[in-house]
């Protein structure tokens, strides 16, 4: 299985996963050809990606991802706990500490997890495909950084709020550039800390922790940041992972900033480490992403094409490929697996689209 985008369906293909419109009614079910015919419809149904399972998916498994299995298993819970509370049923929102214990739960199982983005996100479920993205990444960066237990689920609930000051946003935010917006976007746009911030501030079930990263979280540790233009230690632990993981979802996902390929979102919070993201943080960070993601279409420094079958835990940039187009430009004959880590001077150049 793999994701490809609707303009470059050719016809044929075999869908991966149903199709959900915004309302979460199928509109095609796994299994259905894909018929190039079909493309105008999905793309009026602002559907941009999808699922399937063809020739170069062949060894491709998304199944063990983290993120598409915290997707399937809480999305559907953190919606309800929000709309819930969006409509003033505030003790409704405590119910968010079990989606966090489901979260660490499903991450503690596995010591050696690797956060793999593989997921296609659309408009009505990108608050809480944010959320959990956020949240999930905090836990493991929190892991590998020996934080307490305690405080690790205190991050991870005030990772699952941090953007619940959006429900009071007069402004429809989510096809904006917030670069390219005006003063006045700004800071409407910007007053979403603070206003997640107020509502929350009395709820005693909340742990200073998890209040912190709601209003902190833009804060950056060379005083840039928003609200307060805190620096370096005065930023809490809890708020400087969420500002990393905060960063690259939204660069990774275009929120709010334009759409970065992965290893490149990774390379720019690399590139700020000891300006505007604690180091020791961005260390576990880059030891915690993979570069290249799992289905992801790439291109060698030998001018090969390849597939990523899978990734090495122990070397997010070195993951495992199969070739499908040589340098020549044509299509091996036999299954061609290359491990990177083994295959030292083969290197990814690029990732590339269908």
């Amino acid at each position: 299985m793999r994701i490809i985008s609707v303009d470059s369906v050719k016809g044929n293909e075999l869908l991966a996963k149903d199709i959900m419109n915004n309302n979460d009614s199928v509109l095609m079910t796994a299994g259905t050809i894909v018929k190039r015919e079909y493309v105008k419809r999905l793309k009026e149904l602002d559907i941009e990606y999808i699922y399937v399972e063809d020739d170069l998916a062949k060894g491709v498994s998304l199944t063990s991802s983290l993120e598409l299995q915290i997707k399937d298993q809480c999305q559907e819970a953190i919606r309800e706990i929000l709309l819930k509370y969006s409509y003033n049923s505030n003790t409704e929102l405590e119910d968010i500490k079990f989606v966090a214990d489901d979260i660490i739960y499903d991450i503690m199982k596995d010591p050696e997890v690797i956060f793999n983005l593989s997921s296609i996100r659309d408009k009505s479920e990108s608050t809480y495909s944010h959320s959990l993205n956020v949240c999930a990444l905090s836990v493991i960066l929190a892991l590998k950084l020996r934080l307490p237990k305690a405080k690790i689920r205190d991050i991870a609930i005030g990772c699952l709020l941090h953007d619940i000051g959006f429900n009071y946003i007069t402004i429809d935010y989510h096809n904006l550039i917030l670069e390219n917006c005006d003063d006045t976007v700004k800071k409407e746009i910007k007053k979403h800390i603070i206003y997640g911030y107020s509502a929350i501030e009395k709820m005693d079930w909340l742990s200073k922790i998890s209040k912190d990263i709601i209003i902190s979280h833009h804060e950056r540790i060379d005083g840039s940041g928003y609200p307060f233009h805190l620096k370096k230690e005065r930023i809490k632990i809890g708020s400087k992972i969420a500002a990393v993981c905060d960063e690259f979802d939204s660069r990774v996902y275009g929120n709010l900033t334009r759409k970065m390929k992965v290893h490149d979102a990774i390379d720019y919070i690399v590139s700020q480490a000891g300006v505007l993201f604690d180091f020791s943080v961005v260390k576990a960070f880059v030891d915690s992403v993979a570069a290249y993601p799992t289905g992801a279409l790439v291109i060698t420094n030998q001018d090969e094409i390849g597939i990523v079958l899978r990734q090495n835990p122990q070397c997010p940039t070195r993951p495992v490929i199969r070739i499908i187009q040589t340098k020549d430009g044509n299509k091996p004959d036999d299954w061609v697996e290359k491990d990177l880590t083994k295959e030292l001077t083969l290197f990814i150049r690029d990732t590339i689209l269908d």
